[in-house]
């Protein structure tokens, strides 16, 4: 009988450790991916070659990358609708050429070491980086640039990297009437809907909308519950979260059952995977 008990009690402590263990490898089960936000843009100017290139470097998988239009109509690498936040220029992106935009000093607001940094076109960043990392393509403010879709598909096509299912692109916007073009457009891209904060989270009526069009559902990171995390994967869709800032939460997040974690510090989710 004692014997019996003790089998027993043995059998129950491994199943506790197991799945204990296995709660902890959740996130790294799921291949979980670093995706560096407007590359290592903790350690460099975001959204130029140099923070991009520093992104490589801590062996970030994915780059994300923002998409504006200048004037004459070129993709540009940059957050904002407007340069002056991180240039030392003035005036909208829109209202700029490609050459106005080519001028300007995109490093220096960040640190005089990086002086001379200039805003990338969209071709330099599909060129340089394509075959060296994933690349997240966020459109911004796509509705002040009619057209934008098919510009960001021309280049993709150009390069073959439509139909070459071995190339990780992921194409997101907050703007979803944007994303449903897109995915008209080119239905073997992977689409993403980002979504802002809002204390009513994400209903399940939005993801069934979602679903229809987008593959990726990529909230602001103060929605993220475990509870939407398993609504999200119920509708087979998969999340990453933005933006991670602080190695606490970075901690935090690599316990949970994410696709990916966008963040300005890549190092913070490959330190942790290690």
């Amino acid at each position: 009988m004692e014997t019996i008990i003790i089998v027993i009690v043995i059998c129950m402590l491994t199943a506790v450790l197991f799945f204990k263990k296995a709660a902890s490898q959740k996130g790294a089960a799921r291949s979980m991916l670093t995706v560096a936000h407007r590359g290592a843009s903790g350690y460099a100017p975001e959204n130029t070659i140099a923070s991009y290139d520093k992104a490589i470097e801590m062996k970030a998988d994915f780059i994300e990358i923002d998409l504006q239009l200048s004037k004459d109509g070129r993709l540009m690498v940059i957050h904002d609708d407007s340069v002056e936040r991180t240039t030392n220029g003035k005036g909208n992106v829109r209202d700029l050429t490609f050459h106005e935009l080519r001028k300007l000093d995109a490093g220096s607001w960040f640190h005089d070491s990086f002086a001379g940094q200039k805003i990338p076109t969209f071709d330099e960043v599909l060129d340089r980086y394509t075959e060296k990392c994933g690349l997240l393509i966020e459109l911004k403010s796509p509705a002040l640039y009619p057209g934008i879709e098919q510009k960001v598909y021309d280049a993709l096509a150009s390069r073959g990297l439509i139909e070459n299912r071995q190339t990780n692109i992921i194409v997101q916007s907050f703007d979803t009437d944007s994303m449903k073009r897109f995915h008209e457009i080119a239905p073997t891209i992977p689409v993403g809907v980002l979504v802002k904060f809002t204390p009513k989270g994400i209903s399940n009526t939005q993801l069934e909308e979602f679903k229809t069009y987008a593959i990726y559902v990529n909230p602001n990171r103060r929605l993220v519950t475990k509870k939407l995390i398993a609504r999200i994967h119920e509708h087979d869709m998969k999340i990453i979260p933005y933006t991670i800032r602080d190695r606490k939460t970075a901690k935090a997040f690599m316990m949970l059952d994410l696709d990916g974690i966008t963040t300005d510090f890549p190092d913070y989710i490959k330190a942790q995977k290690a």
